[in-house]
């Protein structure tokens, strides 16, 4: 079984757009915006491909996209690198990259790191409410965390 392909944002820097690689696919998104609604109006992306550039934020703050699109917090040196020099990578060094990261337990997911990285702070205007919604958010990374482990730990080649 081939490792899953990956989901990861680039940038058109000429055009001003997003390209999500989305499992081995490229959509077009609208507008500089990465959210759902941009989600829903995705084009399939036909230009070329030496003009994407990986960006260099994968987390995504939309929590509905953030269910949808299962980005992994990359290492720094593929910032900004072209889309040929990406798939490169992951094709060589994608498999041991994940696996080096669960088996040290730590998350490779953009968001998971996104939400686990900030510090709470206590202020009195926190509200139990604001907590049970941080917690859901962290329990879907969890859940999308276990699909993710449980796939490259039990990856057959």
């Amino acid at each position: 079984m081939p490792l899953r392909p990956i989901d990861a944002i680039f940038v058109h820097p000429e055009r001003r757009l997003y390209v999500v690689y989305y499992r081995g696919e490229l959509w077009q998104l609208p507008r500089m915006k990465i959210d759902d609604t941009s989600w829903q109006r995705r084009q399939p992306y036909y230009g070329a491909m030496n003009a994407l550039y990986l960006s260099s934020h994968q987390a995504i703050n939309d929590p509905v996209l953030a269910q949808k699109l299962r980005t992994l917090n990359l290492p720094r040196a593929l910032r900004g690198c072209a889309l040929l020099r990406f798939e490169a990578w992951w094709e060589t060094h994608g498999f041991k990259w994940l696996e080096d990261h669960l088996t040290t337990g730590q998350s490779p997911l953009a968001a998971h790191a996104e939400t686990t990285g900030k510090q709470s702070t206590s202020s009195p205007s926190h509200k139990p409410n604001q907590a049970t919604a941080r917690a859901a958010k962290t329990d879907i990374f969890a859940d999308m965390l276990a699909d993710l482990s449980d796939e490259v730990m039990h990856h057959k080649l």
